[in-house]
């Protein structure tokens, strides 16, 4: 159910938004929600997988709000797909289930962060803005909840290497893992947030990681963060 539109890359203008969920209802109430708020414009819909994937190659959308269980490719398979397509958009995931056991897995194939569907919608507003900033939606205690399930999965056979990263950055990666945001970090390491903002970019390019969600799921791999830590 794509809207056809598009405008193609894109500089300034209001953050575009795509919608992906097989309940109508839940697209319309999201969409009423996002094109009342200045700022925002939703910019195609979808009701499976695979619409998600075009929706996202044609509409190029800033952020998409992705049901993880729909039909023709759930919300994991499309959100794999979306991150093969190049530049793409910051994917919320969106569940009635809270933390499951996709979690983790839709972290490494590109997750931004995720959503339960009855979030207050100045909440769901926020983060809207939150993951097109570049933050991602993981909160200490959603952290903590990444962690435990990490460790029940069992640590990778090859532990992602830190060889190319400074002492300093292992201090930023190790409190991004905690969930801290820049701000917090810049107070906890006595530097600007601006600092703090310009070590996280380097530690992604030097770990490969596309956005904060994964610098998580590195920070645990990489041993500096372990289950059962209390921030």
């Amino acid at each position: 159910m794509d809207s056809g539109q598009d405008d193609g890359q894109h500089d300034g203008g209001p953050v575009r938004v795509a919608l992906a969920d097989d309940q109508g209802l839940i697209r319309a109430g999201f969409r009423a929600l996002i094109e009342a708020e200045e700022g925002l414009e939703i910019v195609g819909e979808a009701a499976t997988g695979r619409e998600a994937v075009a929706v996202a190659r044609r509409s190029h959308p800033d952020v998409m709000l992705m049901d993880i269980r729909m039909p023709d490719g759930d919300g994991l398979e499309a959100t794999r797909d979306i991150a093969r397509l190049g530049p793409v958009p910051r994917i919320i995931i969106l569940t009635t289930f809270g933390l499951d056991e996709y979690i983790v897995e839709a972290i490494r194939a590109g997750a931004a962060g995720f959503l339960v569907k009855d979030t207050e919608p100045a909440e769901l507003l926020r983060a809207i803005r939150a993951v097109h900033d570049g933050d991602a939606l993981l909160s200490p205690p959603v952290t903590r909840q990444v962690m435990n399930l990490l460790k029940g999965q069992g640590r990778s056979s090859a532990p992602r290497s830190l060889a190319e990263i400074t002492e300093r950055e292992r201090e930023v990666l190790a409190l991004v893992g905690e969930g801290l945001n820049n701000a917090e970090i810049a107070e906890r390491l006595y530097i600007t947030p601006l600092t703090a903002k310009t070590h996280v970019s380097r530690i992604m390019g030097k770990l490969g990681c596309r956005d904060r969600a994964q610098l998580v799921v590195a920070a645990y791999e990489s041993g500096l963060v372990r289950p059962g830590w209390t921030p």
